[in-house]
Formats: structure tokens, C-alpha cells, sequence
């Protein structure tokens, strides 16, 4: 991923994604692991579509996606939002990423894997992600939240979970926009 600034996305997509966030932290905060989801919506008609991701194996990721672009294409979405639990890599570590990927296989098998949840808001005019932390609430060893959710705008992603709207003719490239 190519990474820009800072960037909240515009706010229709806020008014839509803003209340799908706080879910995902009372859940979190209700000692509840977040089932993977994606939000396909229609800025114009309104219509938004859950659709589970399979978080097992690639092909039931594959499966998901494949998913995902179909209820895009009955939409005829405008984005795609997804919330699900992750590893990421401390960001102390992040730029020993290829040896600890070559040392332990993969960044959860590490010792300096942590618990992230990963917003990502797929629109027609580029991507938007943020990855918060996911911490302990107190003392409790099953309740657990996040703190501020910062997107931040991508001009390139790659990944399974990218690219999931349908190209239209008449599509620009992304760019942002407020």
C-alpha cells in the first residue's frame, strides 16, 4: 500500500460507517471477538448488504470476496466497508517485517504480533483504512477496546479484500475527495 496523511473520509460515508465502528467497539468492549463483515452499500438508494467473511481457510477467504463482489454488482455499490480482526506488527518492528516473516512464517506466529482491527472503506474514489489497536479495558482479561480510529487515504492496496466494486464506464481515478 502507497500511504497518504491523515485523511477521514467524506462525510456521507461517515454518517454510513461511524455507527458500524461503535458497534464493533461495544461488541469488543462486551468481551465479544468481531465476526469479519463487509458492508456493501448504495449511496443513492441507501441499500447496504452485510455479507460474513469465512476467516478459515483461502479459499473460504476467496469464497468471501467472490461474495462480496457479487452483492456489489446487485447493488450497484458505491463502497465497501470492512471490520475484522487482524495481526499486525508492532511498529517498532516494521521494518524487519520480510526477516520476522522469513524467521517465524507469518506476522501472528511472531512475538511481536499484536491485535489490530481493521476498518477498510473501499469507495469509488480510492481506499481508506485504519488499523487501531486493540487493548485490554481495564483489568479484565476478556473485554477488550480500541481507541481513536484515524483513517488514513491509500492511492494503491492489494489484497484479497481490494478491489471489490464492479468498474464502471464512466469510474475516474481515485482521488480524494471532501
Amino acid at each position: 500500500m502507497i500511504e497518504a496523511p491523515i485523511s477521514t473520509p467524506p462525510q456521507a460515508y461517515m454518517d454510513i460507517i461511524s455507527p458500524q465502528i461503535d458497534k464493533a467497539r461495544s461488541l469488543l468492549e462486551a468481551g465479544e471477538k468481531l465476526q469479519p463483515l463487509a458492508f456493501v452499500g448504495n449511496l443513492t438508494t441507501r441499500e447496504i448488504i452485510p455479507v460474513m467473511i469465512q476467516p478459515g481457510s483461502g479459499e473460504d477467504k476467496d469464497q468471501s470476496a467472490r461474495l462480496i463482489q457479487s452483492a456489489a454488482l446487485v447493488l450497484d455499490a458505491d463502497f465497501v466497508f470492512v471490520i475484522m480482526e487482524a495481526w499486525a506488527l508492532r511498529p517498532d518492528k516494521i521494518r524487519q517485517m520480510d526477516a520476522i516473516l522469513d524467521k517465524f512464517g507469518s506476522i501472528g506466529a511472531s512475538p511481536y504480533a499484536i491485535d489490530v482491527c481493521v476498518f477498510s472503506l473501499e469507495t469509488r474514489r480510492g481506499m481508506w483504512a485504519s488499523q487501531p489497536q486493540i487493548k485490554p479495558k481495564g483489568i479484565s482479561r476478556k473485554k477488550r477496546t480500541i481507541g481513536a480510529v484515524e483513517f488514513r487515504y491509500f492511492t494503491e492496496a492489494q489484497g484479497r479484500f481490494m478491489h471489490l466494486l464492479p468498474k464502471k464506464e464512466d469510474d475516474e481515478p481515485p482521488t480524494i475527495l471532501h
